[in-house]
């Protein structure tokens, strides 16, 4: 019996060797616009759509398969008499097999074309073919992923295309359109927060592990926004492990909140180190500073061009990474001496607006921190020196990526004392003040429930500090700087990071 095979492709690597398998298996081809004209002059053997549904492609092409002749013939069902007597009586041919890529509306809705020229890569026949194909999987064969030709033809070649393997197609089919889809929605509302949260990634590549090794792991790109984490380049040393792409994240995001030249070290996705300063030697030299133990087999990140004078120093420790929007070719052909480090090239700045948390059965989903400052206002007797509140400002920057609790003390652009991660805000301020030699001012993310942080800065010579503000117990931190001679600004906004 003769079989059919509806071919509408817009990417057409690989469809001409496969037509001309088809057409060996005796398999009668039905095609569409450019690829009818592409494979007929090939010297496919082939027939047009609108020999079939003997109605001319209209609306400059936007309907050509949206056709009774072309979906019952895919619809179907084999094993049901109804079905086959009655597109019998329409002398309707069967479809045998639908190969269809779509319009590259993921690529396409990422460059400068207009919104009138986006929605035109919005593909319409060719989902509706595949997802009737993908529900008749049983007795139709179809193919979304040029990729998945080789398995089709190798199991034609041995007889039976395996029923499972039909499934699998059919599964890519909706989990390509669920995305497609996605990307679409995502395009066409303007809504933060819509009924159904449809996120459109496609699989990057599978790592090595997750947090630990028993754990799988695997990296998605955004299909529709090109941001740093999907746009970097590896330079140098191994591929990248999931603890590596969360670090790098976060070191990235934090020197970028700084014009000036900055400096961030980072071990388990909280700074360790940082600071900012006349150029990125500079940057890093403080940062390294703040703690040398901590830095070993860390992250470091700038948002200067990497010199060849930094790279010689930090060839001197063990790092995982190091990553820039720039290296000086001298630099890094020195990083390159080290075989297994990671020199990342950052293409982009970070372009997220929302951040996505998976919990169990759900999703929680938040606007990133962007808001800074919502109401710098002093408090205090004392107010604050131009350059304390210079520090007070950077401290608080940093603040942003350190855990919650957090305080940063800080001394000229340089975080000398961070602490953060714990449940009593009292006790990352020890942490922060011991090992915070010189700091000058301090910085938190969330407001004081007691005096006690305000009491325990005075102790090592703090002399400003800047926190969000509103606790029932503002008055009594207020009082306690007063009475320490401290300053004290409040931000209204809080910075947590859980």
């Amino acid at each position: 019996m003769k079989k059919y095979a509806l071919i509408s492709v817009y990417d057409k690597n690989g469809i001409l060797d496969f037509a001309k398998y088809l057409i060996t298996q005796n398999v009668e081809i039905i095609s569409t616009g450019g690829t009818y004209r592409y494979l007929k002059e090939n010297n496919i053997p082939i027939t047009e759509i609108s020999e079939v549904t003997q109605f001319p492609e209209m609306l400059d092409g936007r309907v050509k398969t949206l056709h009774p002749n072309i979906h019952a013939g895919i619809l179907a069902i084999r094993s049901n008499k109804k079905h086959m007597d009655k597109i019998a009586d329409y002398k309707i041919n069967t479809i045998d097999f639908v190969i269809v890529n779509l319009y590259p509306f993921f690529d396409k809705v990422k460059t400068n074309l207009s919104f009138n020229e986006k929605v035109e890569f919005i593909d319409i026949g060719g989902p509706t073919m595949l997802r009737a194909a993908a529900k008749n999987f049983q007795d139709v064969v179809v193919a979304c992923d040029k990729n998945d030709y080789a398995e089709i033809q190798k199991q034609m070649q041995q007889g039976e295309i395996n029923l499972n393997f039909k499934r699998k197609l059919a599964g890519k089919v909706f989990n390509l359109m669920s995305a497609y889809d996605g990307a679409i929605s995502k395009f066409m509302l303007d809504d933060e927060y819509p009924e159904y949260y449809s996120i459109s990634f496609k699989k990057k590549q599978y790592l090595r592990y997750g947090e630990n090794p028993h754990q799988s792991a695997c990296f998605y790109s955004s299909t529709i926004n090109d941001g740093a984490m999907n746009t970097f380049e590896i330079l140098n040393g191994k591929e990248l492990s999931y603890n590596n792409l969360k670090d790098v994240d976060i070191a990235w995001k934090a020197v970028c909140e700084f014009d000036e030249p900055a400096c961030c070290a980072l071990k388990h996705n909280t700074p360790c180190g940082f600071a900012i300063g006349d150029n990125a030697m500079d940057a890093y030299t403080k940062a390294y500073n703040v703690d040398r133990n901590s830095i070993f087999g860390g992250i470091v990140s700038f948002n200067r061009k990497v010199t060849k004078d930094v790279a010689n120093e930090m060839v001197k420790i063990f790092l995982e990474i190091i990553a820039a929007p720039e290296y000086e070719d001298e630099a890094l052909n020195i990083l390159k001496t080290k075989k297994n480090l990671r020199v990342i090239r950052f293409n982009n700045k970070p372009t997220d607006t929302h951040i996505a948390v998976s919990v169990d059965g759900g999703l929680l989903v938040q606007s990133e921190d962007k808001q800074f400052i919502k109401d710098l206002k002093v408090v205090t007797e004392l107010s604050p020196t131009k350059e304390q509140m210079k520090d007070l400002l950077f401290a608080m920057k940093v603040v942003k990526f350190v855990k919650s609790n957090a305080i940063v003390v800080a001394n000229n652009g340089v975080a000398v004392g961070i602490g953060g991660g714990q449940v009593n805000r009292i006790w990352p301020t020890i942490d922060a003040l011991k090992r915070g030699r010189g700091a000058t001012v301090l910085a938190s993310d969330a407001f004081f429930p007691f005096k006690d942080v305000v009491d325990e800065a005075a102790k090592y010579g703090i002399k400003a500090i800047i926190q969000p503000g509103g606790s029932l117990k503002d008055q009594e931190s207020i009082d306690a700087a007063n009475q320490h001679h401290i300053a004290m600004v409040f931000t209204g906004i809080r910075h947590f990071k859980h």
